[in-house]
């Protein structure tokens, strides 16, 4: 089971994505989750992603038109904790190249910080 979890701290917001997210349900909460945060008007987001254990391409298209929004507003979303599997999901798709990837949740926060 897929679950959402958002945390507000002073340098932006942390969503920790446990589980698969395979274009269903849990695709759509992401997707409400991220419009959300945008509405609020946060401009820097961290995306961890060490319980995320499958993104399909309908998880990544919801990331990229997140990432898309928050760089028209001059925000920043890093991703951390990205294990092997999903981490190749996002070279072979050259997403490597768009979004920031960092190893640990302290340097995602030390870089949104900035």
């Amino acid at each position: 089971m897929s679950q959402i979890k958002i945390e507000e701290k002073s340098s932006g917001v942390v969503l920790s994505l446990k589980g698969q997210f395979i274009g269903g349900e849990e695709t759509d909460k992401l997707r409400d989750a991220l419009v959300g945060i945008a509405r609020q008007k946060k401009n820097n987001l961290v995306i961890d992603l060490a319980k995320a254990t499958y993104l399909n391409s309908t998880a990544l298209g919801v990331l990229i038109s997140a990432h898309a929004n928050f760089v028209k507003r001059e925000g920043k979303i890093i991703l951390c904790n990205v294990n092997k599997s999903i981490q190749n999901i996002f070279v072979i798709t050259k997403l490597s190249l768009v979004f920031t990837i960092v190893e640990t949740l302290d340097e995602a926060n030390k870089l949104i910080s900035e």
